[in-house]
């Protein structure tokens, strides 16, 4: 705890420039986990770091010294602390360029800038938005998250800046407050910033309180919507999320509560419907307690399930089970995060259910 007050104290004294410190489905095979490199941009990749090397233009990074760190605690404040230097010239330059071009007053002070929120779907980049693609394309500041792929992050321009602030269990490389205020200082410098975003920016992705912050700052903010995971990855498996006569409803659920924990599955007892689609996000770990409230709740221990693991991505991992099953079926798999559950009749539907539950269980890789 008091390294990440530490971290946070520094980054928003060290930031001179906040006005104030405010608050592919083809075939179906039993096999072994996958060896393709992720396509996710991880804290420690070198993808990430190649493409993020403006920020680290004045250190010594020899033999990758700043990607391979198990302490993740000082990762995160060197990050900062060499971030800062370069952050602050961007800044620089931008009002610069404002003023260059009139749109600043007197006073120094430029008409604010613009933030948009994008959502970047699940993973395959042809299920973006042709708006998301027009607006990180001109972009001058890119901000994204762990689960934005890639391919994604090539559609950038040449002249804009990418900064990773993604998070995953465990380790947040910026609190949520540090994300506010980046996207507060540059929209005041005049800047076009664009948060990227798995899936969808207003469906567990935290959009809508960067949305809140940055209006009440008096900053524009435009959200374009994606394909949020639970539907490109339900699409991909051909399993319809509601369904006449099986499904009248569908339920989105966070696998973990606001302060984490391993029971954070409260709507158990309101969410074992049989005639509703239950779509669980970000829930690995809390899978077995939720299962296991499900069946005590009334729901069949029967009930047709999914796991999907970078779906819609080359690298897509998916195991089909009945929910009793489903826990002990992903563990010998051997999925890791990110993983969609799917629980509900229609998970039968899918053209590929029938396949896998033969008497040894199927992993479907595509």
């Amino acid at each position: 705890m008091a390294l990440h007050k530490i971290a946070s104290f520094s980054f928003l004294h060290d930031f001179p420039f906040t006005t104030t410190h405010r608050h592919r489905v083809s075939y179906l095979n039993c096999c072994t986990p996958s060896s393709s490199s992720s396509p996710f941009t991880e804290k420690h990749s070198i993808e990430r770091y190649q493409r993020d090397q403006w920020l680290y233009a004045n250190t010594t990074t020899n033999n990758n010294m700043h990607i391979i760190d198990s302490n993740l605690g000082s990762t995160r404040e060197d990050d900062i602390a060499l971030q800062l230097p370069e952050l602050k010239k961007l800044l620089k330059v931008l009002r610069e360029k404002r003023e260059s071009e009139g749109k600043c007053s007197s006073e120094g002070k430029c008409a604010p800038g613009n933030v948009f929120l994008v959502g970047t779907g699940p993973g395959d980049p042809e299920l973006l938005t042709l708006k998301a693609v027009r607006v990180i394309k001109g972009a001058d500041l890119l901000l994204y998250d762990r689960l934005v792929s890639n391919d994604v992050l090539e559609l950038v321009a040449p002249h804009a800046r990418l900064l990773y602030v993604g998070k995953t269990a465990g380790y947040h490389s910026r609190t949520q407050e540090e994300i506010h205020e980046l996207l507060l200082s540059f929209a005041e410098a005049g800047a076009t910033v664009v948060r990227l975003k798995g899936g969808d920016p207003l469906v567990f992705g935290r959009g809508g309180e960067e949305m809140d912050f940055l209006q009440q700052q008096g900053i524009q903010v435009k959200v374009i919507p994606g394909i949020t995971a639970a539907s490109g990855i339900a699409a991909e498996l051909g399993i319809p999320l509601t369904h006449r006569g099986i499904a009248n409803s569908v339920r989105f659920l966070t696998g973990h509560s606001r302060k984490g924990g391993t029971d954070p599955l409260f709507v158990a007892e309101n969410a074992a419907d049989p005639d509703s689609t239950l779509v669980v996000y970000m829930g690995l770990s809390t899978l077995p307690s939720l299962a296991q409230k499900l069946i005590c709740h009334g729901l069949s221990p029967e009930t047709p399930a999914a796991a999907i693991e970078r779906g819609t991505t080359p690298q897509q991992r998916t195991v089909f089970a009945e929910l009793k099953d489903l826990s002990e079926k992903i563990t010998s798999a051997g999925l890791v995060s990110p993983t969609l559950i799917i629980i509900g009749k229609v998970v039968e539907l899918s053209p590929f259910w029938p396949m896998s539950t033969k008497e040894e269980s199927c992993v479907m890789q595509t």
